[in-house]
């Protein structure tokens, strides 16, 4: 029990340090390529410490769903990074949940942001609040599918028990089932942190923004809360990407030496599927809105698509 508290800790002080750095490179990063000098990498953390300092306007039409929402969106990602290995192929928490524990859990906490999107009575909180589930309703099967085609070459569905598997392996990514299901799920990450072309983080126009309206009303350190939540989610799923298909540098146990090692390699990870996503934003444009559900369609044929060539290659 204490073993798995220390690990627990270790992890949750990773998962809160790393995961506004992975924002601010990113926006950094994006910056850059546009000839803007934008802001630099700690700007996240900065906002932070002021969104906790400030006071909160709550809508006289709020429930209780509108104060509880920001603790359990950040509990859910938070929840979701102890049980996927970061550094070592033992996760914290991988004994209380697999695959679909991780699908789950996410889902409930985007549940709660859309009924609190519709929760204050704002138009512009409904509208979001209806498009991020329709985009949910194709993004996570296409994700569960891409996992799965990892899944059924370790023979289990618990993700330690998968990187352990793959770290003893060969490296398979030019399989085309790997090939197809590391396509799927970018396609996934890219829609579930709201990036372009499905989503612009940027833009307040009610016409175009979907995670921007359901959030419209919070601030303070409700506010502070949701954007912590939705950092560590992304951070969660670039941790999947890269530690499911590119399993090289964990840590097969938790002493010292070897998380050190497997920090490195895990930022360097990290850092180059970051540039990866900052060109893919960089050259293409928002799409439309009723574009966005064919793009995730694709998602979902090439996760079915890497599922059923495991059992043909």
């Amino acid at each position: 029990m204490t073993e798995m508290l220390v690990k627990s800790g270790v992890q949750l002080v990773l998962l809160l340090l790393v995961a506004p750095l992975i924002s601010g490179i990113v926006k950094t990063l994006k910056a850059r390529l546009q000839t803007r000098r934008g802001p630099d990498v700690f700007q996240p953390y900065r906002d932070l410490f002021k969104l906790m300092r400030k006071g909160m306007v709550i809508p006289d039409t709020a429930s209780w769903i509108f104060s509880v929402t920001p603790y359990i969106v950040f509990a859910t990602a938070t929840l979701v990074g102890l049980m996927i290995p970061m550094t070592a192929t033992d996760a914290p928490l991988s004994l209380f949940g697999g695959v679909l524990a991780v699908v789950y859990l996410l889902a409930l906490g985007r549940f709660f942001l859309a009924l609190a999107g519709l929760d204050t009575g704002s138009s512009f909180g409904g509208l979001g609040s209806s498009r991020e589930m329709t985009i949910s309703a194709i993004a996570e099967p296409a994700m569960m599918l891409a996992i799965f085609t990892v899944a059924l070459g370790a023979n289990s569905t618990n993700l330690s028990e998968m990187a352990q598997a793959a770290v003893s392996q060969s490296w398979k990514f030019l399989e085309p089932s790997q090939m197809l299901a590391f396509a799927a799920l970018f396609v996934v990450l890219i829609a579930e942190t709201g990036r372009i072309p499905v989503d612009n983080q940027a833009t307040h126009l009610e016409l175009t923004m979907i995670h921007e309206a359901m959030i419209l009303e919070y601030s303070g350190p409700y506010l502070a809360l949701i954007e912590l939540g939705a950092w560590i989610k992304q951070l969660v799923l670039m941790t999947l990407l890269v530690n499911t298909f590119f399993p090289f540098g964990l840590s097969s146990d938790w002493t010292v030496a070897g998380l050190g090692m497997g920090l490195v390699v895990y930022l360097g990870k990290l850092l180059g599927l970051a540039c990866f996503i900052v060109m893919v934003e960089t050259t293409n444009a928002k799409m439309r809105l009723f574009r966005v559900p064919e793009l995730l369609a694709v998602a979902f044929i090439l996760g079915a698509l890497a599922l059923i060539s495991t059992f043909l290659f």
